[in-house]
């Protein structure tokens, strides 16, 4: 079985790019599954299964996604496998743009939309920067130009990934993702196997449930900001 993971910046459009990809998949003869992850709530697992698509969602709750998803990708990789699915893949909200949610020698998709702002992609981390592919949506609503600049962005962040342009309403490149997406590495045990990046650090009071604001209350992995002197004049 082959395990892609795609993530990307939330309502970036990764559902519907992964639904009309599933139907050329079928297309091929091949049976492929999905696992969402997702915060709070999510109804992509409905838009799934009312295409006869095999899912499972996973919600992190007050739990990091990533850190959520390495935990359970596993046992979601024995569930495919029990299902006799040729592709499993697993979608991903990377919120916060430094999450990783990569495995090393499994398909890395990174989906990132136009709209999201032409700097966008130089403030994004391991999510982009680590991503084998990187579908970029939303092409039909910005102008050639805006394309144009929004994708020079993404190949200065990384250089190596094969760039696509992908529309899920019309369907338009799902053959090359598919495509690419069909010859992936075949896994099949996940035990032992390493993420590309580290997750972020995180260990601190807040992450065990503390809600009080102050130097007294903050413990473990924390970091301060570089605050000026403004005591001190300035020598000029």
């Amino acid at each position: 079985m082959k395990l892609i993971t795609v993530a990307g910046p939330p309502s970036s459009g990764k559902t519907s790019m992964l639904l009309r990809v599933i139907d050329w998949l079928k297309e091929q003869g091949l049976k492929a599954g999905v696992v969402k992850f997702d915060c709070v709530a999510s109804k992509d697992d409905e838009r799934y299964r009312a295409k006869g698509v095999p899912v499972l969602l996973g919600l992190a709750g007050n739990l990091c996604p990533d850190h959520y998803f390495v935990t359970n990708i596993e046992a979601c990789a024995r569930w495919g496998q029990s299902l006799e699915l040729n592709i499993l893949i697993s979608e991903s909200a990377g919120l916060c743009n430094r999450c990783s949610p990569f495995i090393r020698h499994a398909l890395a998709v990174c989906v990132i939309d136009n709209l999201s702002g032409a700097n966008t992609p130089t403030k994004m981390g391991p999510l982009l920067k680590q991503a084998d592919i990187v579908a970029i949506t939303k092409g039909d609503i910005v102008s050639q130009a805006e394309r144009e600049v929004f994708q020079y962005q993404v190949r200065k962040v990384n250089a190596r990934a094969e760039i696509l342009h992908i529309n899920g309403l019309t369907g338009q490149g799902k053959e090359r993702l598919g495509a690419l997406l069909a010859q992936a590495e075949d896994i099949d045990d996940l035990d032992g196997r390493k993420l590309r990046f580290s997750m972020p650090a995180a260990v601190c009071s807040y992450c065990l449930g503390e809600t009080r604001i102050g130097h007294d209350y903050q413990m473990g992995n924390v970091k301060s900001i570089a605050i000026p002197d403004v005591s001190r004049p300035e020598v000029s």
